[in-house]
């Protein structure tokens, strides 16, 4: 497993290592030794996934606020994805910086979003599968987010605002500026 830091602190992109022949090949998603010597989390309660049928779907930017604050392992297993992570900690040096990863079922790349990061993604083929790892079980009382599309983010969607295929629930997110203090940078989440 080879692990890249991105250009926002405690965002990272994981790379398995695939054993391949001419069958196809095999892969470890997740190993806990593995992880725990990368200083990644050695725990996880949940597992998700998530088919969005037309490209130019977008769903997110989303995040659990504490105490039940989540962290993320993402991957696509059938399709790809445009995957996004914006530093939502207030006090942090990179606060409303994101980072972009183009996620492939073909190359098995993975994002570890760690909590104090929304989290979200615009689906780049049809019939696009992401599967992902939560370090803390689901509470709809803590859910939140941030608009997808809120101009002081900066982010480049591969899809037209106009062509975006977004829930209503993902329209009515506030501006980052309007955000409540749910992370402060430093603290324990």
């Amino acid at each position: 497993m080879l692990v890249v830091e991105t250009a926002l602190p405690g965002v990272r992109i994981i790379r398995p290592k695939r054993h391949a022949d001419h069958r196809g090949w095999f892969t470890e998603t997740w190993n806990q030794r593995s992880f725990a010597a990368a200083g990644m989390p050695e725990a996880f309660v949940q597992d998700n996934a998530a088919l969005s049928v037309a490209s130019g779907t977008i769903r997110g930017l989303h995040f659990q606020a504490p105490p039940q604050a989540q962290g993320k392992l993402v991957w696509v297993t059938r399709g790809a994805a445009f995957d996004v992570a914006v530093d939502i900690r207030k006090g942090s040096p990179s606060f409303g910086h994101h980072v972009a990863v183009t996620l492939e079922a073909g190359s098995g790349e993975q994002l570890w979003i760690p909590p104090g990061f929304a989290h979200g993604y615009c689906t780049i083929e049809p019939n696009t599968e992401l599967v992902y790892k939560v370090t803390d079980f689901y509470n709809p009382a803590l859910d939140g987010g941030i608009r997808w599309d809120d101009p002081a983010l900066g982010i480049d969607w591969p899809v037209a605002p106009g062509q975006a295929i977004v829930s209503d629930k993902d329209r009515g997110l506030p501006r980052l500026l309007d955000l409540p203090d749910v992370f402060i940078h430093g603290t324990h989440s």
